[in-house]
C-alpha cells in the first residue's frame, strides 16, 4: 500500500471530520493516512466482496474520475459485473425503470446495426442513429448486463460520486468506498481510507476487490459442486435402497410359494 501511494490525503483544510480517526498525522500541509486502519478496513471491506460474490449477488463498480475510469472498467471486465465510468446517470438506482428503457433502446439500436437494419433510413437519419448509440453506449454501456437494483456499490471516491451514494442510502444499497480524507464516510458501510486520486492506489485496491471477488465466486462454484454431488449420492443411496427393499420383497415372494 506504501509503495502505491496510498497513505496519501489532501490537505488539512479540505478534512472531513469524518475521516479524522483514519489518519495517522499531517506532514507539509498535507493529511497521512494510516495505513494500519486501512489494513484493518480494507479486510472488512473484502470480506464483505467475497461473501456478495460467493452468493451470487451484484456488486456495481463506480468511479467516474479520470484517474480511476480505465481500472474501473479493466476489472468489472475481467468479473463481468456492471460499472459506471462516464457519468452517475441521476436517477440509475432510484429510477432503475426509466435506465432499463434507455438500456434497452441501447440493445435495440446496436441489433439494427449489426444486421444492417440502419441501411433502409437516409445518411443524416443513420448519422443521427449512430450518434445516438455512441451517446447511450457512452452513459449506459456499462449498465447493460444490470438487470435488478444491485446489493453493492464498490464506489472510487464516494465525495466525487455523492449522487451515487444518496441513491444508494435510499435504497438500502450497501456501499464500499475508497475514500479519502476530504470524504464524508458516515454514510458508507464500509469505508477504505486511502488515496482516490493516485492511479496507483486506485489500481491497487481495485486489484484486492477483483481478487476477493474471484474468491469468493470459486467458493460458490465449490458449494455448488459440492451440493450438486452431494444429490447425485443422495438420489444413488435411494435407488440402493429401493433396490434391497424389491429384492427383498421378491425372496420373501419365493419363499411363501
Amino acid at each position: 500500500m506504501f509503495e502505491a501511494g496510498a497513505h496519501f490525503g489532501y490537505s488539512r483544510s479540505r478534512r472531513h471530520p469524518s475521516s479524522t480517526k483514519f489518519l495517522f498525522g499531517s506532514k507539509g500541509g498535507s493529511d497521512i493516512i494510516d495505513l494500519e486502519k486501512t489494513h484493518s478496513h480494507l479486510g472488512k471491506a473484502l470480506d464483505a466482496v467475497r461473501e456478495y460474490a460467493a452468493k451470487g449477488k451484484t456488486v456495481l463498480l463506480v468511479g467516474t474520475k479520470p484517474e480511476a475510469r480505465e481500472a474501473v472498467k479493466e476489472i468489472a471486465t475481467a468479473l463481468a459485473l456492471p460499472y459506471v465510468t462516464y457519468k452517475w446517470i441521476g436517477g440509475t438506482l432510484t429510477n432503475f425503470s426509466e435506465i432499463r428503457k434507455r438500456v434497452e433502446r441501447l440493445r435495440m439500436l446496436k441489433g439494427q446495426k449489426e444486421r444492417g437494419d440502419l441501411d433502409v433510413y437516409s445518411k443524416k437519419e443513420r448519422r443521427d442513429l449512430e450518434d445516438e448509440i455512441t451517446r447511450l453506449e457512452r452513459n449506459f454501456g456499462g449498465v447493460v448486463t444490470l438487470e435488478r437494483i444491485p446489493e453493492a456499490l464498490f464506489v472510487i471516491d464516494p465525495r466525487h460520486e455523492d449522487t451515487a451514494v444518496t441513491e444508494a442510502k435510499k435504497l438500502g444499497v450497501s456501499v464500499i468506498a475508497l475514500a479519502n480524507s476530504d470524504c464524508n464516510v458516515k454514510d458508507i458501510q464500509c469505508p477504505i481510507p486511502g488515496n482516490d486520486s493516485s492511479r496507483s492506489s486506485i489500481r491497487f485496491f481495485l486489484e484486492q476487490m477483483k481478487s476477493a471477488f474471484v474468491d469468493g465466486t470459486e467458493r460458490k462454484e465449490f458449494a455448488k459442486a459440492t451440493a450438486l454431488e452431494a444429490a447425485k449420492n443422495a438420489e444413488l443411496l435411494a435407488t440402493q435402497e429401493k433396490e434391497k427393499v424389491v429384492a427383498h420383497a421378491k425372496e420373501t415372494s419365493e419363499d411363501e410359494q
